[in-house]
């Protein structure tokens, strides 16, 4: 018997949902290996542990010091590192947010073994894990195989929809780690008026050039708000012109999203940004050129005035919510 670390994503005592998304991906690797999933929660105390089982955690080791309420990249390289060589997993899944950008290299290099980074499929073929991720800007999807044991493998986030694989997840405490290394986080500041993230959202609604001028995003933001839990994006045009803080850029030099639902509005389709949401599962496009590149993606393409578009859309949106 074997199994699969599924490391749980925190942020102020509260779990992320990314962190379903890694339990549910390492909950259908473990069944295919005939093994067990125990999750990793390292955070303050008193983060509710009570959905992880829910996922698929067959056990739940929960590392609680106030000290580690932030991500504290060395203290959490070394209580995740400590509970591999414990366990003696397979593999360590992760989800690939800033957090497990960060961490996912730094316990690769601690353990000394092999790092298969912002992954969109897992599967396990003849004895071994194999994991899919894009290359080439997205262009390509590379296919590799996972022989060494253990790896640390990190999961794009919205590349996994979250689902119950109920358990009776057995919670013990692990030991509380000092807040090692030469760095330490002490604040996590938002930009003010700050919203949900882009990489983690599943649905986005980005604006482009198009739009002519910053005061016109009122439009994405009106859309995002109808339809209910949109993250809002933009180009990396609008984001050097000041329009959008970069936090919002989705693109080659942003951030890359696979959301349910991307839309996009005034874009044109540049291939830097494309390398940044063609993961999306699907894509719908807004522009008034009929030959712009973003229709060569799409799944759904309108071409036309967005400025009488989206107001519109906005409407029927809420209209339907309404009924």
């Amino acid at each position: 018997m074997t199994g699969i670390l599924a490391f749980v994503e925190q942020r102020d005592g509260a779990l992320k949902r990314v962190s379903l998304e890694t339990l549910t991906a390492a909950r259908a690797i473990a069944d295919l290996m005939q093994g067990s999933v125990t999750a990793l929660v390292i955070g303050p105390p008193g983060v509710d542990t009570s959905s992880l089982g829910t996922y698929g955690a067959d056990r739940v080791v929960v590392v609680a010091d106030e000290r580690l309420r932030l991500y504290q990249p060395g203290a959490y390289t070394a209580a995740t590192a400590a509970r591999v060589r414990e366990e003696g997993p397979a593999a360590a899944v992760l989800s690939a947010t800033a957090l497990g950008k960060d961490l996912g290299p730094r316990l690769a290099a601690r353990l000394g073994c092999a790092l298969a980074s912002d992954v969109t499929a897992l599967a396990f073929e003849q004895g071994q894990i194999t994991v899919t991720r894009p290359v080439y800007a997205g262009k390509a999807l590379l296919r590799l195989r996972v022989t060494g044991r253990p790896s640390v493998i990190t999961i794009r986030p919205n590349s996994v929809t979250p689902v119950e694989r109920p358990r009776a997840a057995a919670v013990e405490q692990g030991s509380a780690m000092p807040a090692e290394g030469s760095v330490r986080t002490v604040a996590v500041k938002e930009p003010p008026g700050a919203k949900l993230d882009v990489a983690e959202a599943s649905i986005i609604v980005s604006g482009g050039r198009g739009l002519k001028e910053p005061a016109n995003f009122a439009l994405i933001e009106e859309l995002a708000a109808a339809i209910g839990g949109a993250a809002v994006g933009a180009s990396r045009a609008v984001v050097d012109a000041g329009w959008r803080p970069h936090a919002d850029q989705v693109g080659q030099t942003g951030k890359t999203v696979s959301p349910n639902l991307y839309i996009a509005v005034g874009i044109s389709g540049a291939i830097q940004h494309v390398a940044g949401m063609r993961n999306a599962k699907v894509i719908v496009a807004i522009n008034k050129d009929k030959d712009a590149p973003i229709f060569k993606i799409a799944d759904y393409g309108i071409v036309g005035d967005l400025f009488e578009i989206v107001p519109r859309l906005t409407q029927e949106i809420k209209k339907l919510r309404a009924g």
